[in-house]
């Protein structure tokens, strides 16, 4: 599938949420790159809210005319992760490109379920892991790879936010996946595992909420280079949102908003430490990630060397892997 370079790549959104709205702002931004043509949603009253507020020209009542529509190149899914599976299927089975929110899916079952049929299909997919295209964070993985800092020996990574326990809030309810692990945590884990790669040692520990969903977790990952990453995740308590990779000779420090930050500070080994600022992230910071899908439907590729499917995969097998030690579950698996 090549999207022809002399028009814009054609958009739909599945979904009408924040996100969903935070996203066809950023459209905007990419000019005549992109045109966001129509949206869906479970109900025709939600859809043509949202299509009025953004100026978009069809709004369909189901996902499933969403994803039959013959103009849409590529499909944005919104929707909350528990639905991530159902919404990216029934778009890739309808021969449309997808791009689907973080946390991929629910487990990975499900993601590689994913994957098989966009491969099968030879259809674009990727997951919208904006920090992977954060020009940032590109930066710092570009330094580690370039031996900035040495040889890594250890990552530490955090996101908290404090969320007042409510039984029907989805952060806290396990038929909508909720839990700080898939919602905050696959910030930590993707971070880590950018720089260090699949861990060969996964260890972690919870506090569960009533329903059986966690609600603060430290994980520690280990390598067979003697290598560790030390991350938390919580509901209960906001935090800095910080990461430092430490390496042999030096180390990198993001102060604040890792997942999606504008500069660092690089400390290394003889050297005052430097403080590098890239210009901030236009918008709400999803252009990047829509660019990219852009690149690739006109270059005709069907999945992202920056956000590679294998390394989806991969995420979804460690968040998997913490569930089985902290006791998390969700209804049908």
């Amino acid at each position: 599938m090549t999207t022809a370079a002399h028009r814009p790549v054609r958009w739909g959104i599945l979904a009408t949420g924040g996100i969903a709205d935070a996203f066809a702002q950023d459209l905007r931004l990419l000019g005549d790159e992109a045109e966001l043509v129509a949206v869906g949603s479970r109900t025709a009253e939600s859809a043509r809210r949202f299509a009025d507020r953004h100026g978009i020209p069809r709004a369909h009542g189901t996902w499933q005319d969403l994803a039959d529509d013959p103009d849409v190149d590529v499909v944005y899914v919104a929707t909350p992760h528990s639905a991530h599976h159902a919404a990216a299927s029934l778009c890739l089975e309808a021969g449309r490109a997808v791009l689907c929110e973080k946390p991929f899916t629910l487990n990975l079952a499900q993601a590689q379920d994913l994957v098989t049929l966009a491969r099968r299909r030879e259809l674009f997919l990727m997951e919208a892991m904006w920090m992977y295209v954060n020009p940032t964070v590109r930066r710092i993985r570009d330094l580690v790879a370039d031996g900035a800092v040495g040889e890594v020996r250890s990552v530490h990574a955090d996101f908290g936010i404090a969320v007042p326990y409510a039984a029907a809030h989805r952060l806290h309810d396990p038929a909508q996946g909720g839990g700080a692990l898939l919602d905050l945590g696959v910030y930590p884990v993707a971070f880590a595992q950018l720089l260090l790669g699949a861990p060969d040692d996964v260890s972690a520990r919870a506090h569960l909420n009533p329903q059986g969903v966690d609600e603060n977790t430290g994980i520690l990952l280990g390598y067979d280079s003697g290598a560790v990453a030390n991350l938390s995740c919580s509901l209960t308590t906001a935090t800095s949102q910080y990461a430092a990779v430490n390496g042999t000779r030096g180390r990198i420090v993001v102060a604040r908003d890792f997942f999606h930050p504008d500069g660092f500070v690089l400390h290394r080994d003889g050297h005052d430490p430097e403080e590098v600022r890239l210009p901030a992230d236009p918008g709400n910071g999803y252009t990047h990630e829509a660019r990219e899908v852009v690149r690739c439907l006109r270059a005709g590729a069907t999945e992202s060397e920056l956000v590679p499917l294998d390394g989806t995969l991969s995420l979804m097998a460690t968040l998997d892997n913490v569930r089985d030690r902290i006791g998390v579950h969700y209804p049908g698996e």
